[in-house]
Parts: C-alpha cells; sequence; structure tokens
C-alpha cells in the first residue's frame, strides 16, 4: 500500500550505503609549516556516517557533537558490534540495550538482497539442541526449508535430524561453523532409538546457491464443526509476494474462512507496506478512514518532511475475511513487521497469540549508501530511523519481553512436524482454542517425538545464512 511517502515498506528501509577501501586504523602525520594534523583512511567515511546518523537517527538529539567522536576508528562491521573498535557502532544510542537494532554491512548490494529475501545458502533453518547432560554434542532439528532452495532440491525437509555434517560429529564448538564454511555438505540424518539420537544411514548433500526465499511457506484449510479455519506459515514480509498474498487470502475468502491462523514463529520481519496489507486482509469491519499506525520520526525529520506525520491507513482489500479475531503463533523470533501486525490490529479486533513471547522491536530502519556518482564507498547502513504506535497510540512491546502470550506453549517437542499437522503443538493449541474442543495427545508409546528442556536448546529457528537471522522493518524515504 502506498502513503504519501511513498509508503512504508516493512522489515523499515530505505537506501543509501557507503564503504570503506582500507580497514586500517593506524592515522598518517601530515605537517604545513608549524602545525601537524592527524588523518585516518577512515575518517571521510566515518564523518558521513556521522552527518546521516545526525540527520536521519530516530536517536539523533543523543549523539555526541562529531569533534568529541573517535574518527580513526573502523567505520563498521557486520554482525560486530565492538563499540570500542568501531565507529558506528560507537555512535548508537545506549547500544546495544535502548538500540539493539541499528546495524551497518561492508556492501549495499547484499544488504539490500538480505532485506529483500535473497540469500546465498543452503535454505533452511534449525533448532540446535544439546544430545545430553555434557553439552558436548549436538543435534540439529530441521524446523523449515525455504521452498525451491538447494536443501529442498536435495530432500531436506522440516522434521528432519542432522546429526553430522561431511562426516563430523556436530558438537557445541563447530555446530556453526560446519555451516558457514563449507559451501557443499554431506547432512548425516538422524533417527531416535533404543534412548538416543544416532545415524540412520541416510544422507543428503546440498550445495549453497542463491536462494530467493517465498515467504508464503504453507497453506491450508481446516474444517472443524462449523469453523474452517485458515492456516498461513508467513517468513518474511515481502513486497515481491504481496499479489501471491492476496490470492491466498482470496482462496480463503472463496473457500468460507470464518477464523485465521498466522503462523509468525519463524518471521523475524520485513517490509510496512507488506504488514500493512495483511493488516487489511484480516481486519475486522475494513474502513480505509481507520488508522494501521503512526510513525514517530526524529524533529529533522519531522520539519523537513511533513508528510511523516501523516498515519497509515487501511487500505481497500476485496479479499479481506472481515474476521472476530485472528490467531498468531510467535517465537522468541517473531519480530518488526510480524509484531507491527498484531499492534495494528489489537484495536480493531481480537488478536489471540500462542507460543512465546515475541522479540521486541517496535521501531524501523532506512537503508542509507553514498549517493555520489562515482560512489566514494560501497557501505550500507541500517540505523533506527522511526518508531510506531497503532491508532490507540500504544507501542509497549519495544522491550526484551515484547509480547506475552495470552497462552505460553513451547515449541519443544522434536523433531518437528510438517506444517499444518494438526498435533503439531502450537497449531494444535490453537485449534484447541479455536473450537473448544480438545485434541488428543500423540499416545504415549510414540517415542519418535520427545520434549527437551530449555537449557539443552543452543539456538532456535536459526537460517543457515547468518545474515537472514536479523529482525527488521524498513521504510521507503518520505518525500516532501
Amino acid at each position: 500500500m502506498k502513503t504519501k511517502l511513498n509508503k512504508f515498506l516493512l522489515v523499515f528501509f530505505m537506501v543509501g550505503a557507503f564503504s570503506c577501501k582500507k580497514d586500517t586504523v593506524e592515522p598518517t602525520k601530515t605537517t604545513s609549516g608549524t602545525t601537524t594534523t592527524t588523518t585516518s583512511p577512515n575518517a571521510a567515511a566515518n564523518s558521513w556516517v556521522y552527518d546521516q546518523l545526525k540527520e536521519w537517527y530516530l536517536w539523533s538529539d543523543k549523539l555526541p557533537t562529531k569533534d568529541k567522536t573517535d574518527l580513526t576508528l573502523v567505520t563498521g562491521k557486520d554482525g560486530e558490534d565492538d563499540t570500542k573498535k568501531y565507529y558506528f557502532y560507537s555512535l548508537l544510542n545506549d547500544y546495544p540495550n535502548t538500540d539493539r537494532f541499528s546495524w551497518i554491512r561492508e556492501n549495499i548490494v547484499d544488504l539490500n538482497n538480505s532485506l529483500s529475501g535473497v540469500s546465498t545458502s543452503f535454505g533452511f533453518s534449525r533448532t540446535a539442541v544439546y544430545l545430553d547432560n555434557t553439552q558436548t554434542n549436538v543435534v540439529f532439528f530441521i524446523s523449515n526449508v525455504i521452498l525451491g532452495s538447494p536443501a529442498e532440491k536435495a530432500g531436506l525437509k522440516r522434521g528432519d535430524i542432522v546429526l553430522t555434517i561431511n562426516g563430523t560429529q556436530i558438537n557445541g564448538t563447530n555446530f556453526s561453523s560446519l555451516i558457514t564454511n563449507n559451501e557443499t555438505a554431506t547432512f548425516g540424518l538422524g533417527e531416535f532409538k533404543n534412548g538416543t539420537y544416532v545415524l540412520s544411514g541416510k544422507t543428503i548433500t546440498a550445495t549453497k546457491a542463491v536462494v530467493q526465499n517465498n515467504p508464503i511457506q504453507f497453506t491450508k484449510i481446516i474444517e472443524k464443526g462449523n469453523k474452517k479455519i485458515g492456516y498461513l506459515v508467513y517468513t518474511q514480509f515481502l513486497e515481491t509476494y504481496d499479489e501471491q498474498l492476496k490470492q491466498v487470502f482470496g482462496q480463503f475468502k472463496a473457500a468460507g474462512v470464518n477464523e485465521l491462523v498466522l503462523d509468525l514463529r519463524t518471521n523475524g520481519g520485513g517490509r510496512i507496506s507488506s504488514a500493512d496489507l495483511i493488516s487489511s486482509l484480516v481486519v475486522k469491519n475494513l474502513n480505509t478512514n481507520n488508522v494501521i499506525h503512526q510513525d514517530e520520526w526524529n524533529a529533522t525529520i519531522k520539519a523537513k518532511y511533513p508528510s511523516v506525520a501523516t498515519p497509515t491507513k487501511f487500505s481497500n482489500q476485496p479479499n479481506n475475511l472481515n474476521l472476530n479475531r485472528l490467531v498468531v503463533l510467535t517465537s522468541n523470533g517473531t519480530a518488526s513487521a510480524s509484531e507491527l501486525v498484531i499492534n495494528s490490529l489489537r484495536p480493531y479486533m481480537d488478536v489471540v497469540i500462542i507460543g512465546q513471547n515475541t522479540y521486541g522491536k517496535n521501531v524501523g530502519s532506512i537503508t542509507l549508501k553514498d549517493e555520489t556518482t562515482p560512489a566514494r564507498w560501497t557501505w550500507g547502513m541500517q540505523p533506527i530511523v522511526l518508531r510506531t504506535v497503532n491508532s490507540k497510540g500504544e507501542s509497549d512491546y519495544g522491550t526484551k519481553s515484547g509480547f506475552t502470550p495470552n497462552y505460553i506453549v513451547s515449541d519443544n517437542i522434536y523433531p518437528f512436524k510438517p506444517w499444518g499437522d494438526e498435533s503439531e503443538t502450537l497449531l494444535k493449541k490453537a485449534l484447541e482454542v479455536i473450537t473448544g474442543v480438545a485434541i488428543p495427545a500423540e499416545a504415549s508409546s510414540n517415542r519418535s517425538f520427545r520434549t527437551i528442556d530449555k537449557a539443552a536448546i543452543l539456538e532456535e529457528y536459526i537460517s543457515d545464512n547468518p545474515a537472514d537471522n536479523r529482525k527488521d522493518m524498513f521504510a521507503n524515504l518520505p518525500v516532501k
């Protein structure tokens, strides 16, 4: 949906990048007459970083004056947050507490690809769990496989168990490097046997490739009594799939769907405009005069771009389901644009959350790059520039506690069951809440599935490409 701001795209973004040719911090000294000055190969890029943050950063009023900063620091490094070493992070407001979201990347193309769901990867996500109390060996439970990815084409699927990579046992030390350091990997699959996980003898080999995430991972219509329940697993808010998303809701509407389970447990955010679209497709009594959210920018931007004061309103969507309530499945990785949908719809309908506390991100960013021709740097940075509030002025989920579920359910029964399996942990609870009828648990004799204590879990829902694990919400540049 488009606004006077060219409408906000969510995981929140804007383009404008920079990059420095040299990553050294040794200053060079030049003497002019009796005056000695110290310069740095990083100074020009760092000065540009400062100027951009001074204009756009949500907390620009918290920045020190430029002469109080150390322009000799390395400009930045993606994934690194050492405020003593990297200039970009040294400027952030109370990092990594108040601002734990702004980030920088050395290549603007890679940054934009990441925000567009493009990565070089195998194309799967996993939860890593220690095999026993010694916390040595690790098992990967595959939580999602991107449609059309090398992993899917090779036969890897949600619910698979991986014990080895290229013949090496996964452990607490190598569980990350075995993925990132290998372009081709042979995954040794496992099974639960005689009280432990052992190799099954089956292997799957895949090679990393450029992967475009299709966020519409799975859809299903479930009929129970007088309930027709639409189920949608949506993994990222991507504008390029908005038309396909409308078609899914068209199918739901044609089938008479009167309840919706929106599975966002693997969704870390995306474009604001796509979040606004889902809100318009779901909301009860759709009214294009009603406000979805209002965005708050710093004083400089509000003065320069008065259009940012215009609230975002619902759009006319023929496939709107006009639901009385929305059921959302969440995890600790449910973030930004996902949380925006929850917050935006709460004033208009019942939003029931099932799962774990969400990530807690109520702010959005833009992408900044060097607009000089030719560009002086290839850096791209993604600073936080706005905060969202709903039509009631509410935005109280921006802490590490996020949204607290109505029903706290741990997604800790492994291996994961296929998407849409009605006995799968979170979907099972959602169906019980909607229908008021309990769904029988698995027979106790079925020992294939185990409940695992939280303390044994190293990481949850982690993509094999680290760049895909960011929690983003982004918007376009405003216009005057």
